[in-house]
């Protein structure tokens, strides 16, 4: 695998990819890399993709500065679990390289109605530091097909929407979310629990479990809710959020719909988990 850290290198080694007849994955990162994101590598390769990931910790999608700061780098063991996936190229730019001008100079990429609410609410200008180091990121790479974790479902609608928004011809892949055996969603963001918080860990995805066997079985959906929110609490958790979105457009969902997202994010300890389940109903054959 070659690393490279300037855009000028990483857009050669692209160019020389896609002359030879290649088409070009790409899987952005922060870095402090899991199963999850290698099977994010995975899909890229099983697509007969020249490999692409990045490695950045983006200062514009914090919106706590000590988050930001106490932020797992781990390049040197990244690059080892990228290598063994056979990922072609890393590229690991820095700051600088990014953001040339200034982080406040920065020209800022919105992308509305699906970002409002949820992480959106509860981290704001998070999404569009993502929309816009993501947008940055594809006009570097020039990717054919991008992959994304379903864990962040909210983020792949602003990506999938921005992509759209804007003509970007970049085909967005979401890859179903990687557990461990508890259930527990795999993230960087696990390393902050103690011993104790990772044995309860698991209850949030539960939590989300029962909420949506309550929506299969047509009961009240504030009163699922609510519910399932003191139940969290109860669990050890301080709740963020608990929501019910249409698949498709993360509007708010009703029993009419047949496609759904059950949402959460909870503090545990120090970490913020977030995760999701997407519930699908059988329709009924006129």
């Amino acid at each position: 695998m070659i690393t490279v850290h300037t855009i000028r290198e990483l857009r050669e080694h692209v160019r020389n990819a896609r002359n030879s007849g290649r088409r070009i994955g790409f899987v952005p990162t922060m870095g402090n890399l899991h199963e999850g994101h290698i099977s994010l590598i995975e899909r890229s390769l099983t697509a007969d993709c020249f490999t692409v990931s990045s490695i950045f910790v983006n200062p514009l999608q914090f919106n706590d500065k000590s988050d930001l700061a106490r932020y797992p780098r781990t390049l040197p063991a990244d690059q080892e679990k990228l290598a063994a996936a056979g990922c072609d190229l890393l590229f690991a730019p820095d700051v600088d390289e990014m953001y040339p001008n200034g982080q406040d100079a920065q020209s800022i990429v919105h992308v509305p109605v699906v970002s409002e609410g949820l992480c959106g609410g509860s981290r704001p200008g998070h999404f569009d530091g993502v929309s816009t180091v993501v947008s940055k990121l594809f006009n570097q790479v020039l990717p054919d097909m991008a992959f994304f974790g379903e864990k962040d479902f909210q983020q792949v609608a602003v990506i999938r929407k921005m992509v759209n928004d804007l003509c970007m011809p970049v085909e967005i892949v979401p890859v179903p979310t990687k557990r461990a055996a508890d259930g527990l969603a795999l993230s960087s963001r696990n390393g902050y629990l103690s011993a104790e918080e990772r044995a309860l860990a698991p209850g949030l995805y539960q939590t989300l479990s029962e909420i949506a066997d309550d929506f299969k079985a047509g009961k009240d959906l504030s009163d699922s809710l609510k519910n399932a929110e003191e139940r969290l609490n109860q669990r050890g958790f301080r709740t963020d959020y608990l929501e019910i979105r249409r698949t498709s457009d993360l509007a708010p969902a009703t029993l009419n719909d047949h496609s759904v997202v059950v949402l959460g994010a909870a503090f545990l300890g120090s970490a913020r988990l977030i995760d999701n389940l997407q519930v699908t109903l059988n329709q009924a054959n006129d």
